[in-house]
């Protein structure tokens, strides 16, 4: 995989799994207009390049995931700029939520404001010790506006979500793994997030893909609808008929993702 990015880093090992970096360190990888933009490509690339099956994305440095948006661009912000700042990061981020490939969020040192929401849109986040997560909008005269306030409430629920937004406060990363908001904790975040991956690789593509669009429509009120259209169409995949047949012949299966 090769592109033109200067924000971001973006290459694929040979497991399949595409390894995105925000690379800021400078700035403690802020999310600016420049990073959202580069954000977006990175996963329509990704999304069309069937060497891709899943995403580690962390950011550069030992500092900081990303430490919040960048101040200086939110500052000049009005009522209709401010609207559309926030439509464009919830787009960018549902993109990468909606990913029909896995995505584990990598989070060494801060992840504050747009950092925490974007480690929110992934499918999992794995930290470090030395994580630490915050909404501090609130601080600022704002609140989370790239889908913060909506999928903080829908993974840690409504009273937890409210402690976190309405205070601003900074959670370590041994209280966002008993929040739930973290997956796992580990010096070695990376290597855990990998493995993650290699295990869900294991398993039948299209059933994964369908199983990432159903627990997004989790807090929907056609949730189960969802599930169920969802469940039918993969019983009529090779995957499915491979699955089944090789735990029945008592043997590994051999998913094709058809």
């Amino acid at each position: 995989m090769s592109a033109n990015y200067e924000t971001i880093e973006l290459s694929t090992d040979s497991n399949g799994i595409a390894h995105l970096t925000i690379n800021r360190p400078k700035k403690l990888n802020a999310l600016n207009n420049a990073v959202l933009d580069e954000l977006d490509r990175a996963f329509d690339q990704i999304a069309g390049d069937k060497a891709v099956k899943g995403v580690v994305l962390n950011g550069s440095g030992d500092k900081a995931f990303v430490a919040g948006a960048d101040i200086s661009e939110l500052s000049g912000l009005n009522r209709e700029s401010g609207t559309a700042a926030s439509e464009k990061g919830q787009q960018i981020f549902q993109k990468i939520e909606s990913s029909s490939k896995p995505v584990i969020a990598v989070v060494d040192g801060y992840a504050l404001g747009g950092g925490t929401e974007l480690a929110l849109s992934a499918h999992m986040r794995v930290g470090t010790p030395n994580a630490v997560f915050g909404l501090p909008e609130v601080s600022l005269g704002l609140i989370p506006g790239y889908g913060g306030t909506q999928r903080m409430t829908k993974l840690i629920g409504q009273a937890r979500a409210a402690d976190l937004i309405l205070t601003g406060r900074q959670i370590k990363a041994e209280e966002a793994l008993n929040f739930g908001l973290l997956n796992r904790v580990d010096e070695d975040a990376d290597s855990v997030a990998e493995e993650l991956l290699k295990k869900i690789f294991k398993n039948g593509p299209v059933a994964v893909s369908g199983a990432i669009e159903a627990i997004h429509a989790a807090d929907s009120t056609s949730g189960f609808k969802k599930e169920s259209e969802i469940f039918g169409k993969l019983c009529e995949t090779e995957d499915f008929k491979e699955g089944t047949s090789a735990f029945l012949e008592k043997r590994k299966p051999d998913f094709k993702g058809k």
